[in-house]
């Protein structure tokens, strides 16, 4: 089977696209690893699906997975790239679009000046609804990772989230916490774990190890369940410059029950075809 693709990237986040709608597309969790995969196959973080909508009022529907095969429920930096994908390929005329995803309807939009910005919905912290198995509703729980207690913020952005605060980015443990942390226990649909660093009260740094995929150079829902961890935990106020090591992407939220917007790049790398 030929797949024709478009390798993309969002501050060093990458992926390979799919238009579905104008081919035929139905990949196996063996095809998807393969298509990520850095020697043998394109080579990506995550494989970006585009499909017709199944629901009225929206305009597309997006599938994600990792670069394990996995599928999962949402990715905020290929939000961004999405919409630069639909928008330069002629699918859409609309520079802000809906979209509907495993996690629920999101809103990109492509601002004049080439950045995107995506509604990411509310962020949830009900530890049942995260998935988060714990008899507390805390904003701050501890997590045993190892031989070490860490205190962790258990938060989904329409996936879930581990978000701890450490006193420097580049020193703390991100591979070996991170790959423990992912696979925890408490967390049974596994989960991303991030490292923030408050620098100031505007300013935040982030290193993120994915669900599925490890460390990236960033993570877009990442950096959101990073700054609703710091302005809950009142280390922080928006809006919020978060820097990762592929660059710099702008969060605001406006607290409870109010939607996070994210605003960063979205950047076409080149087309191809592979037959898989």
């Amino acid at each position: 089977m030929k797949i024709r693709f478009t390798k993309m990237q969002g501050l060093g986040n990458d992926f390979v696209v799919i238009d579905a709608i104008n081919q035929q597309v139905e990949l196996t969790p063996e095809q998807a690893r393969y298509l990520a995969d850095r020697r043998f196959g394109v080579g990506c973080d995550q494989i970006l699906i585009v499909e017709r909508p199944t629901q009225a009022g929206v305009d597309f529907r997006y599938r994600i997975y990792n670069a394990d095969g996995g599928e999962v429920e949402q990715c905020g930096n290929g939000a961004r790239c999405f919409v630069r994908f639909v928008h330069d390929k002629g699918l859409t005329r609309s520079k802000e679009i809906r979209v509907e995803t495993r996690s629920g309807i999101i809103g990109p939009r492509l601002n004049d000046d080439g950045l995107v910005t995506v509604d990411m919905g509310v962020p949830v912290f009900e530890p049942a609804r995260v998935p988060f198995v714990s008899d507390s509703d805390a904003v701050v729980q501890m997590l045993e990772v190892g031989s070490d207690k860490v205190a962790i913020t258990a938060v989904s952005m329409g996936n879930p989230h581990a978000v701890q605060v450490v006193a420097d980015v580049d020193t703390a443990p991100v591979q070996e916490q991170g790959a423990l942390i992912e696979r925890h226990p408490r967390f049974p649909a596994r989960v991303n774990a991030g490292f923030l660093q408050v620098v100031n009260d505007h300013t935040i740094n982030l290193r993120v190890f994915e669900r599925g995929s490890g460390e990236t150079l960033a993570c877009g829902t990442g950096a959101c369940a990073a700054v609703v961890t710091g302005i809950s935990r009142e280390l922080i106020a928006s809006p919020v410059t978060v820097h990762t090591r592929g660059g710099d992407l702008s969060i605001a939220w406006n607290g409870p029950g109010t939607p996070v917007l994210m605003t960063g790049p979205a950047v076409t790398v080149f087309d191809g075809e592979i037959d898989i």
